[in-house]
């Protein structure tokens, strides 16, 4: 007997909708699969097998994560494709800064209704970003909220899991004053600071200006600049763990270069970064001239052009960008590790 309730679908939720949406979804599951994967999609729960040859002591490590408010510009524009990849992204490029690699993820939706082929984009997107990240989309949850959100609302998060050798664990420890901080530029504001960006453009009023083309933004109208998914750096930092010594990784996320950098250097040093090296894209200057909002703020919300920081030693400098750069990283030097107790200096 298929399974199905009339009751609960006057209620607001269709079960149906949701057997509709997994069978949309299989085949974007499939393009995630790795040598990790015991199982197909629809169990109670997903199973992996744990590459753990060659580690003497293997160590999960995990991450968790939304988009924020990002979301609601998707819901806006009606384009649900990308938004996938930014969980994705927030989740590995976390874990990847302890230098583990991801092993796969699970995402979860909730949604006012759950409309099968929206809900096939975004497990869609979420794909794509398992697929940059080598991990692979084991299992999920869509749940249906009628009365909670309305109809046409959603958001998104998920978690990932990834392993490491105990011994490769990154340790700042031996960070000194003199190593080099490297810039992995961003794809753009990422995700992150998004409900300032939504009272700078008047997002939520539907702002027109939203989709004029312009012409700083390379012909791309404003939505299409801030919808653009986060960059995914897991595959360039894995082949330069492999390559240089990385004494500290920072994913420049919300609270931007005062936050985050500090969080991968060791106390009683601190990061110096030229201001004058930084490659700011022309989206945040553009945020910054609308909502007349001070650089040091600015700073202190987005990444400003650079997705995440390492630091290497300064002999390793030219060889670290290197190995970037072959892997379509175009890295550049920002600035130093000094003796300092200020976190964060730019100047």
């Amino acid at each position: 007997m298929k399974s199905y309730s009339e009751s609960y679908k006057e209620a607001g939720v269709d079960i149906t909708a949701g057997y509709k949406a997994v069978e949309l979804m299989k085949k974007h599951i499939a393009r995630t699969r790795n040598e990790g994967c015991l199982d197909d999609v629809g169990g109670f729960g997903g199973c992996f097998g744990l590459p753990i040859a060659g580690m003497e002591e293997p160590v999960l490590v995990s991450g968790t994560d939304g988009c924020g408010t990002k979301v609601k510009l998707a819901i806006l524009m009606d384009k649900h494709d990308t938004i996938g990849i930014d969980a994705v992204a927030m989740c590995v490029n976390d874990i990847i800064c302890v230098g583990a690699k991801p092993l796969f993820f699970l995402d979860y939706i909730a949604c006012g209704k759950n409309v099968p082929e929206k809900i096939a984009q975004i497990v869609g997107g979420v794909a794509e970003g398992c697929v940059q990240s080598g991990a692979a989309l084991i299992g999920g949850e869509t749940a249906e909220h009628p009365g909670m959100m309305p109809v046409d609302d959603y958001d998104l998060a998920g978690f990932a899991v990834g392993i490491v050798d105990k011994k490769k664990i990154l340790d700042n420890s031996k960070m000194a004053a003199g190593d080099v901080v490297i810039a992995l530029p961003s794809t753009g504001i990422h995700s992150n600071g998004f409900s300032l960006i939504r009272k700078v453009f008047d997002i939520d009023n539907n702002n027109p200006e939203l989709y004029v083309p312009r012409e700083e933004l390379g012909g791309k109208t404003i939505g299409e600049t801030l919808l653009t998914p986060t960059k995914i750096y897991v595959k360039p930092v894995l082949a330069l763990l492999e390559a240089v010594t990385v004494k500290g990784i920072s994913h420049i996320t919300g609270g931007g270069f005062y936050e985050n950098i500090p969080r991968s250097i060791p106390k009683g040093l601190g990061a110096k970064i030229d201001r004058s090296a930084i490659k700011v894209l022309p989206i945040f200057d553009l945020i910054a001239k609308t909502g007349n909002i001070p650089e040091r703020d600015m700073f202190n919300t987005y990444n400003m052009g650079v997705g995440m920081s390492v630091v290497v030693a300064k002999e390793d400098a030219d060889k670290a960008v290197e190995v970037l750069k072959a892997n379509d990283i175009d890295a550049y030097v920002i600035g130093e590790i000094v003796e300092s107790e200020e976190g964060v200096t730019i100047c």
